[in-house]
């Protein structure tokens, strides 16, 4: 095995998934042209989501399968990876609107875009709501193509299959995750302050963790026929990984720089994100300065002196180094239980890179 075949097989799942992404969206809209010429914009931000991006989640499926055995460019795992990256586009959709977050990838959201989109056509009403209620329903018909892609696999991913039983906890984990978080944000502040750091990395493991590496990688084992002693291994090595790469985009969401991440400067702090970084800080902090992030954290109009006051609180009181501390702690742990696992040199040498660039990301 050398790093260019390794590079070429990768590259060629990669462009695979694409295409297989526009053939099947390419249907799609035909359908939906049917319905309404109206609903173009739908279908356009959908194409545009799933356009680019770092495909970790279809590249974790597609190693998964072939650490179990399965054949390279066969047709299942493609369709597999469309499956998740549709999956991927209407979490981020619907993630923005609960956010509040207008910027996606260095562009509008889906959600800006619709208001953009109601502003310039002069709509009567309120652009704002309209670009929400719009937004929804582009995330839910993203779900829905989500299942039809992945129904489309067949007798691998039919009912009663360890592949569909993954499928679905996967769905089902992500919303109750993202209902924990906005819970958190309301409650946090009159919520046990000690338990802040353990809720904090719940919220992480369900919302995050888990659906952006364990059960990718155990899907496509699944798919491949995997034992449950290789799954269980698996998900040994993808879900520290998995809570140490959203740890990671945890300080980036304050320290990362907007050029790179194509969000705002502290625009987690304006969401109210009540991450583990920000629960350390409050926990660890002078009380006038913890007093202070609960102040400011979640105002839409924080300005930049702000968001610098709330860095260097988080600096000074430890909560930055105890993160990295973290993160260190779960990628360690992620990379011994990987160099256990029982796997060829190719896909156990592309996990390797894979858990390497989610964890020393600066995007």
């Amino acid at each position: 095995m050398t790093a260019e075949s390794l590079g070429s097989e990768q590259s060629r799942f990669v462009a695979d998934v694409a295409a297989k992404l526009n053939g099947f969206l390419g249907v799609q809209q035909e359908t939906m042209a049917t319905i309404s010429p109206d609903v173009a914009p739908l279908m356009g931000s959908i194409t545009s989501l799933v356009t680019g991006g770092k495909r970790l989640r279809a590249l974790m499926c597609y190693w998964g399968w072939r650490g179990a055995g399965g054949e390279s460019a066969h047709p299942d795992i493609i369709t597999a990876g469309c499956a998740l990256e549709l999956f991927q586009a209407a979490a981020l959709i619907h993630d923005d609107i609960i956010d509040r977050s207008d910027t996606r990838r260095g562009g509008p959201s889906v959600h800006k875009r619709f208001s953009q989109l109601h502003e310039g056509e002069g709509w009567a009403l309120d652009s704002e709501r309209f670009g929400h209620a719009a937004a929804i329903l582009t995330g839910d018909l993203c779900l829905s193509f989500s299942e039809e892609a992945f129904t489309e696999i067949g007798s691998r991913a039919a009912s009663g299959t360890a592949a569909r039983r993954i499928f679905n906890l996967m769905r089902a984990e992500v919303m109750a995750g993202q209902y924990l978080d906005i819970l958190e944000e309301v409650a946090g502040p009159v919520r046990d302050r000690a338990g802040a750091v353990d809720r904090a990395q719940s919220i992480i493991r369900f919302k995050s963790a888990k659906y952006s590496t364990e059960h990718p990688l155990a899907l496509g084992g699944a798919l491949a026929g995997a034992s449950e002693e290789l799954l269980q291994g698996y998900s040994a090595f993808a879900l520290p990984l998995g809570e140490a790469f959203q740890l990671r985009d945890d300080v980036l969401g304050v320290f990362g720089d907007p050029g790179t991440t194509g969000k705002p400067a502290g625009d987690d702090l304006r969401e109210g994100k009540r991450t583990v970084l920000v629960g350390f800080a409050i926990n660890q902090a002078a009380a006038d300065d913890s007093s202070y992030i609960d102040t400011m954290l979640g105002r839409q109009d924080l300005g930049e002196a702000e968001v610098a006051e709330i860095r260097r609180i988080i600096v000074d009181c430890g909560a930055l180094e105890a993160t990295e501390a973290m993160i260190e702690e779960l990628s360690n742990e992620a990379f011994e239980a990987l160099e256990r696992l029982p796997l060829a040199d190719l896909p156990l040498t592309a996990l390797r890179q894979l858990a390497e660039a989610a964890v020393s990301r600066a995007a």
